[in-house]
């Protein structure tokens, strides 16, 4: 009786593999192009061309899905769709989508926040973007000054607080 059960369980120890899973390592697909190995550069396109949703998001460093998704979150952004669905983007939908990009990434902008900004700015965001924020650049003396007087106005609010704290307690 034990002789049986010890067969059985060396039955159930051991993996059981096919052949299939095996060759599923490699995989053959008909009709498919290899991979191009030393592949060229793409020749520098004239600024007025339109572009693939593929050369948009490598400028971008973004995925394609993001593009696509942006289309369905910002109505300005209309790309020419051909064959098969394939969009062209227009000079104009690429300078949108660098605007939208640098609102969302660089400036913090959440979606609902560029569409706002969108809407109330009737699609042009350029003057927007391009505006650079203004920092007063102030000679030396005039830091040390404004940096003496901050200390001042600290140390004023200091005491001040010490001193109700010697009332209360």
């Amino acid at each position: 009786m034990s002789s049986t059960t010890s067969s059985v369980a060396s039955n159930t120890s051991e993996p059981k593999t096919s052949p299939k899973t095996e060759r599923q390592t490699v995989q053959n697909i008909p009709n498919r192009r290899p991979l191009k190995k030393n592949a060229k550069a793409a020749p520098e396109k004239a600024p007025s061309a339109f572009r693939t949703i593929s050369e948009v998001a490598n400028e971008l460093k973004v995925q394609q899905h993001v593009l696509r998704f942006w289309e369905s979150k910002f109505n300005q952004i209309k790309p020419l769709k051909r064959g098969g669905g394939r969009r062209y983007y227009r000079p104009e939908d690429i300078e949108l989508l660098k605007n939208i990009y640098h609102l969302l990434y660089q400036e913090g902008y959440t979606i609902k926040g560029v569409q706002k900004l969108l809407h109330s700015t009737r699609g042009n965001l350029s003057p927007r973007v391009a505006k650079a924020p203004e920092v007063p650049m102030d000679e030396p003396e005039d830091a040390s000054s404004a940096t003496s007087k901050k200390r001042d106005e600290l140390q004023s609010m200091l005491n001040e607080l010490k001193s109700m704290r010697n009332l209360i307690g």
